[in-house]
C-alpha cells in the first residue's frame, strides 16, 4: 500500500513540473519542431557515439528560435486513437515514436568514458534540460509497456574520479568520468531519494521562472514545509541538489541556488562590487569583508592588490587573531577564511584572486590533522562529491603550517588523540592519486603518532607568537 501512495505521489510531482513548464512558456510547438529547434540552437538530441566527449552543447551555436510565451497544453498533444500508440503523441505524428526515442537517447542519458563537467547555463537552457527529463519520464510511463524510469546520474564516487593535472600551471583538479549511478523508484531504499530529485527540480524551476535565487538553507525550509515526509534534514537537500546537478549537468548557480557564504577576507586588497564603492580591506575590523554568496557577483568583483602572499586560514578565530595583529602590514598579504570547510563562494574568490594575481603564492594555515589536510586539498583540487564543478574553483595552494616539523613548538598537553572520524578521513586522503608524496608522509606521521595538534596550541608561547610564526615560515619559504 505504501508503494502505491509513493507511485501516485511520484506521478503527481512529474505532472506538476510538466504543467509548470507549460505555464512559463518554454516552447510553443510539437516535439518534432522542438527537436529541430534544439538542433538549431546547439541543444541536439543526436547521437555522439565515437565523436569525442559527450556534452549538452549548453553554449548555443546559433540564436535560439524558441523564444516566446507558450503553453504545453497547446503544443499539439492529444489522445491517440491508435491502440498501441502513446496518449502523448502529437497530431499528425502517425504513431512515429522517433522523436520520443531521440529524447530517451539524448546526450543527457548517454554514457562514455570522457570527462564531464557541470556547465554554466542560461535559465532557458536549464528549463529545456528539465523538460527533456520530464518528457523522457512521461514517454516511458505512457508507452505500451509503461514503467517508472530510473534517473541516471553522473557517479560521484571516488572510483569514477580522475585527477586532471594542469599542463601550463600547477593547478590540478578532480573531474568525473561519464559513468552513471541511478536513483530508482523500484529500490526500497532509493524510492524517496528518487522523489526528492523531482521535488528539488520543481523548486529550481520555480526559481528560474520567477527569476529568483535561494540558498540551500532556504530551499530546505521550503521543502520541509511542503514535503516533510521526504525532507527532514539539510543534508538530504544538499545531496539532492548534487543529484540534480549530476542529472542535468549544469552548475547549481544555473539552477538558481546560491552559496550560503561564511567566508571573509582582509588585508592588502581593494575590491569593488558592480556599481558599488571601492572597499579597502586593509582598514576593516578583524572580522574582515564578508564574501557574498552570489557566485555571479563574486566573479564580477574588480580586484587590486600589492600583496606578495595570500594566506588561507582554516579557522575564523585564527583569522581574527592575525587580523588584530595586522599581520598584513608586517608582511604584505591577504588573509582569507571560510571558517572551516570551504564554501563555494570563498573558493570562487580565492580562485579569482589566483587568476588575477598569478604570481602571488597561496599558502594554507590549517590544523595538523587529517581534517586540516582535507580542507587544504579541497581548496587545491576540489572534491569528488562536487567533481562536476571542481575545475571551476581549484587553484594552486601550498601548505604553510602546521607541519610535522612544527610540533616541537606545541606543548605536550596540547596534543589531542585522533578520533575514528580522523582515521576515516586519513584513509580517504591516502587514496588520492594526486596527493603529493610529502603530504602523504605528513599524513602517515599523524596516523602513526595517533594525535593531532591545533593551530591555537601555539598560543602557549603568547598570543603574539602566531603572527611571528607565520612571518618566519614565509620569509624562510618553509612551505610545501
Amino acid at each position: 500500500m505504501k508503494s502505491i501512495f509513493l507511485e501516485l505521489a511520484m506521478i503527481g510531482i512529474v505532472e506538476k513540473i510538466h504543467k509548470r513548464i507549460g505555464k512559463v512558456g518554454v516552447f510553443e510547438f510539437s516535439p518534432l519542431a522542438e527537436e529541430e529547434s534544439y538542433v538549431q540552437s546547439g541543444f541536439s538530441f543526436a547521437h555522439n557515439r565515437g565523436a569525442g566527449p559527450t556534452r549538452w552543447a549548453g553554449a548555443a551555436t546559433a540564436p535560439c528560435q524558441c523564444a516566446g510565451k507558450a503553453n504545453l497544453s497547446k503544443t499539439g498533444y492529444k489522445q491517440s486513437g491508435t491502440p498501441n500508440s502513446s496518449p502523448y503523441e502529437p497530431e499528425g505524428y502517425l504513431g512515429d515514436k522517433q522523436a520520443m526515442e531521440d529524447i530517451c537517447r539524448s546526450t543527457l542519458f548517454h554514457t562514455d568514458r570522457s570527462l564531464c563537467y557541470a556547465e554554466i547555463l542560461s535559465p532557458f537552457e536549464v528549463r529545456a534540460r528539465i523538460k527533456v527529463a520530464v518528457l523522457k519520464f512521461l514517454a516511458i510511463l505512457n508507452s505500451p509497456d509503461p514503467a517508472l524510469s530510473d534517473l541516471n546520474l553522473i557517479n560521484r564516487k571516488s572510483n569514477n574520479s580522475h585527477f586532471r593535472r594542469g599542463l601550463l600551471s600547477e593547478v590540478s583538479s578532480i573531474s568525473l568520468y561519464h559513468s552513471f549511478c541511478t536513483r530508482s523508484f523500484r529500490k526500497p531504499n532509493d524510492a524517496k531519494a528518487f522523489i526528492r530529485v523531482w521535488q528539488v527540480m520543481e523548486q529550481c524551476l520555480r526559481l528560474l521562472v520567477q527569476e529568483k535565487q535561494a540558498t540551500q538553507r532556504e530551499l530546505f525550509y521550503k521543502l520541509l514545509c511542503d514535503s516533510p515526509e521526504y525532507f527532514d534534514s539539510q543534508a538530504q537537500v544538499n545531496k539532492t541538489v548534487q543529484d540534480v546537478v549530476a542529472l542535468l549537468r549544469c552548475c547549481r548557480h544555473s539552477l538558481g541556488i546560491i552559496a550560503s557564504s561564511r567566508g571573509a577576507v582582509i588585508g592588502r586588497l581593494l575590491l569593488q562590487e558592480p556599481n558599488q564603492e571601492v572597499v579597502d580591506c586593509s582598514v576593516l575590523g578583524p572580522s574582515g569583508y564578508a564574501i557574498c554568496g552570489d557566485l555571479s557577483l563574486v566573479k564580477e568583483l574588480v580586484l587590486q592588490s600589492d600583496a606578495r602572499y595570500i594566506i588561507v586560514v582554516e579557522k575564523d578565530a585564527v583569522f581574527q587573531r592575525l587580523a588584530e595583529d595586522h599581520i598584513y602590514n608586517q608582511i604584505p598579504c591577504i588573509l582569507l577564511t571560510a571558517k572551516g570547510y570551504p564554501d563555494l563562494a570563498t573558493r570562487m574568490l580565492l580562485h579569482q584572486m589566483s587568476r588575477c594575481f598569478p604570481n602571488i603564492p597561496v599558502l594554507a594555515l590549517v590544523d595538523w590533522n587529517p581534517s586540516g589536510l582535507a580542507i587544504l586539498c579541497t581548496y587545491k583540487y576540489g572534491s569528488t562529491r562536487m567533481g562536476l564543478e571542481a575545475y571551476r574553483y581549484a587553484c594552486s595552494v601550498k601548505w604553510l603550517g602546521l607541519q610535522g616539523d612544527d610540533l616541537e613548538l606545541v606543548h605536550q598537553n596540547s596534543f589531542i588523540p585522533l578520533k575514528q572520524r580522523d582515521l576515516q578521513i586519513a584513509k580517504s586522503l591516502q587514496s588520492y592519486e594526486v596527493l603529493q608524496e610529502v603530504y602523504k608522509i605528513e599524513l602517515m606521521k599523524m596516523v602513526e603518532r595517533g594525535h593531532r595538534a591545533e593551530i591555537e596550541a601555539l598560543y602557549y608561547h603568547g598570543f603574539d607568537f602566531l603572527a611571528k610564526y607565520v612571518i618566519k615560515k614565509i620569509v624562510q619559504s618553509d612551505y610545501i
